[in-house]
């Protein structure tokens, strides 16, 4: 139930709604609208006399929220929620660019690339330490040792880090060198998982799973909302389909569906969602053209001998000129770089 208070409304009655409502077993989430206090109790609320609860002093409506991912449904938070990191506000007018290789394969590699994403325009290096693959005999990560180059590479030119989380033990480590903890898709329903990273004070990165509709998507970001952390970024990057030609369908009707569903910022991930570098950019314009926040790409200074993902990455070359693409599309949308 959606508990909204009379504007105006001291503190201390703000303050006594929330303690009565937790009394009968509800947790409650605040949020501010619009010089309005507006309280969401969550859970089982069949001992509830909200007949009762609506003439308590301070409470001014009582509104049913119509879909099961109360706290990110927009009937909870009207506005956008913008999440800062780094220079970077993600889900303001600014979109946010965030690059780099799919793994940290050692210092030379780190730093030459952040040194180019950062010269086209990016705020956010992405690089993997912990890399879920599909095969055991494939690069794993560098572990920790990745962690620690990736953050000297994005400190050296001034960005912030984002970086995947592979199991519910590793995110205070993790955590230790990243600004932004990445769930990846295999990942988005370890509710394990995610409730550690909703316990943790830093962003998240929240990908869609390969088969999963959008409301199982936003039910996994309220996993994440409901342990107190609302810092969360969505992130399309493509669905399995029956086409085979591309890695996944990326699937950008999934933008303005999400808007329209919640408040959270979304990004968009062409590199896994085509898999085809000269896919890549192409489904990135049309990403921001479709209202997405931002942009997180692969890119590497030598992809052929990338360790992993080395088809899907850009040329640092081709990551600036996509840059510069995406620049004259943000001014048309009112937004900037």
């Amino acid at each position: 139930m959606l508990v909204l208070l009379r504007k105006g409304v001291p503190e201390t009655v703000a303050g006594d709604v929330a303690e009565r409502l937790r009394m009968f077993g509800l947790a409650v989430h605040r949020t501010d609208h619009d010089g309005q206090v507006r309280l969401g109790a969550i859970g089982d609320a069949a001992q509830v006399d909200w007949d009762a609860v609506g003439a308590w002093d301070g409470v001014a409506e009582l509104r049913r929220i119509p879909v099961p991912f109360k706290l990110v449904s927009r009937a909870f938070h009207p506005h956008d929620t913008i999440i800062s990191v780094g220079r970077c506000a993600i889900g303001s007018g600014q979109l946010a660019l965030m690059a780099g290789p799919c793994a940290i394969e050692g210092e030379e590699q780190a730093f030459r690339i952040a040194e180019a994403v950062a010269s086209a325009g990016a705020t956010i290096m992405r690089g993997g330490a912990y890399k879920p693959r599909t095969s055991p005999y494939s690069f794993q990560g560098l572990g920790e040792e990745g962690l620690k180059i990736l953050r000297r590479a994005a400190d050296a030119h001034g960005l912030a880090v984002v970086s995947e989380v592979m199991d519910s033990q590793q995110v205070p480590l993790v955590a230790r060198y990243a600004d932004i903890l990445q769930v990846g898709a295999r990942n988005m329903q370890n509710y394990s998982l995610l409730r550690e990273v909703g316990h943790a004070e830093k962003p998240v990165l929240l990908k869609r799973g390969l088969a999963s509709t959008i409301e199982e998507w936003l039910m996994s970001a309220e996993h994440i909302v409901s342990q107190g952390n609302s810092q969360v970024v969505l992130c399309e990057r493509g669905i399995r389909t029956f086409e085979t030609y591309t890695r996944n369908t990326l699937d950008l009707n999934a933008i303005p569906v999400v808007k329209e569903l919640s408040h959270l910022p979304v990004i968009v991930d062409p590199s896994h969602g085509t898999g085809i570098r000269n896919k890549v950019a192409p489904m990135a314009r049309a990403a921001i053209a479709a209202g997405a926040d931002g942009l997180i790409i692969e890119v590497h200074h030598d992809p052929d001998h990338a360790l992993s993902d080395g088809p899907q990455s850009l040329f640092p070359e081709q990551y600036a000129e996509l840059v510069q693409q995406i620049r004259t599309i943000a001014k048309v949308l009112g937004r900037t770089l």
